[in-house]
């Protein structure tokens, strides 16, 4: 059976879910409750399912010989078509399952994988998801062709499995060589086009899946994002302006979801993807407040921007779906453990006035209100002030030209080359402008005064 066909979507097909709790995991009301969810997005049709509680997996099986046969009878009674582990399986252990199962088995990173590939639309989704696939299969190849021979007779006298075996993994490491080099190309084309916008503010949304970003991105922008209610609806980055009240124009940009136990090898081939939250300078950590497992969730989204470097960037919790809360007292708690989250409804359009205004004063940390004087035959300067951030007056005399007006602290360099002259027009003063020494490589250990 070859990998592609291994791989190949699950949708129409008859589902048992399975999931072994260790003792670590916290009791839930509906442990395959998210593994239901994803079973559903990708197609298939769940007929059953399995919770067991152990000390530790099963070397072999992972859920013990009482639980396979268990699992056996499940598949018969239901006419089952494939198992899926809400857990990540060692390739003999998938092997013995589908031995014993007569039956295909897939974990939870080959679940994440298909609802991906079903979803991947550009070229550089696509990328992303054949480098995981096939990072995931290489290790797995020897499985799918047990069913050829393979005799062990010394050099030269290896069977057609091994042969082809070996074939298939330099074919596989090839094109894994390929799709790394041309998603590398991909991410220098994305950091050139974020350093491109780099004067402007940027803002992004991260969340788990189906929180409801693209829902709140449209209802924020205007724009005519896909927002379907279903597990990784968005996988690629979309980026809008956002006119922000009393402050002025951002870009808001949409990323794809997270979820628990993301598989590692769908964060780093997503990386040029993540490269919009990475440089923004604002993240929106939009979570479902009417899920249950809220809380849970609002902790793996920090695990993943703990993973891709970014957890110390500002960010600002958003309660979204607080018109479906169910239980007032779920809202409390969530409150409770997050006082500052802001609260909203995207599909009810209940709170976006109040998070307008909270993204204004967080982003206006890093910006300047300023007093600047043009010469009056500069309009590119004007041009650029208007473009970049908000004017808030001008006054005009023959000549000079007072612009009064909030600017990203970035722009304050690009100001002052062609102004005449730059005042702040609050009480904080400038920062300083900088002087060749800032720019002289240092040797090492050397500190400067300031320091």
């Amino acid at each position: 059976m070859r990998d592609e066909q291994r791989i190949e979507s699950l949708a129409s097909e008859r589902s048992v879910l399975v999931r072994l709790l260790l003792p670590a995991h916290k009791s839930e009301v509906d442990p395959l409750a998210e593994l239901t969810g994803l079973a559903t997005t990708a197609g298939t049709e769940v007929v059953g399912g399995i919770v067991q509680r152990r000390e530790k997996p099963d070397q072999k099986t992972f859920i013990g010989k009482g639980k396979v046969n268990e699992l056996k009878g499940l598949i018969d009674q239901f006419e089952a078509d494939v198992v899926i582990f809400d857990n990540d399986l060692y390739p003999g252990q998938t092997r013995n399952l589908e031995q014993a199962l007569h039956t295909k088995v897939i974990d939870r990173t080959e679940l994440i994988l298909d609802i991906f590939a079903s979803n991947a639309q550009t070229y550089e989704a696509r990328l992303s998801v054949e480098l995981a696939q096939l990072e995931y299969s290489l290790p797995r190849l020897k499985r799918m062709w047990t069913h050829l021979s393979r005799q062990s007779m010394g050099v030269g006298m290896r069977g057609p499995g091994e042969t082809q075996l070996e074939v298939d993994r330099r074919l596989v490491e090839t094109r894994i060589h390929e799709l790394r080099e041309s998603l590398q190309k991909v991410e220098r084309r994305r950091e050139r086009q974020v350093a491109a916008r780099s004067d402007n503010a940027t803002v992004s949304l991260v969340g788990y899946t189906n929180a409801g970003k693209s829902t709140l991105m449209n209802a924020l922008t205007g724009a005519d994002v896909e927002a379907a209610d279903k597990l990784f609806a968005t996988l690629d980055t979309r980026t809008r302006r956002w006119q922000l009240i009393g402050w002025g124009p951002v870009l808001l940009s949409d990323t794809v979801g997270f979820i628990r136990d993301l598989p590692h090898r769908l964060i780093a081939s997503f990386k040029a993807t993540l490269e919009e939250a990475r440089q923004a300078e604002l993240l929106l950590h939009v979570a479902d407040a009417s899920n249950p497992a809220v809380l849970d969730q609002i902790h793996a989204v920090y695990k993943v921007l703990e993973e891709i470097g970014i957890e110390e960037k500002d960010t600002l919790l958003v309660l979204n779906k607080i018109d479906a809360i169910e239980s007032r007292q779920l809202l409390e708690r969530i409150v409770d453990r997050y006082p500052n989250a802001l609260t909203c409804s995207a599909k009810a359009g209940i709170g976006l006035k109040e998070l307008s205004l909270a993204v204004g004063d967080a982003l206006s940390r890093e910006f300047l209100d300023l007093h600047v004087d043009i010469d009056p035959a500069n309009g590119k300067l004007q041009a650029y002030l208007s473009a970049k951030g908000e004017v808030l007056s001008r006054e005009m005399t023959s000549e000079v030209i007072t612009v009064h007006c909030r600017m990203p602290r970035k722009t304050l360099g690009e100001i002052r080359r062609t102004a005449l002259q730059v005042r702040s027009g609050d009480s904080r003063p400038l920062p300083p402008e900088p002087t060749e020494d800032d720019f002289r490589p240092r040797k090492k250990n050397e500190t400067i005064e300031s320091e």
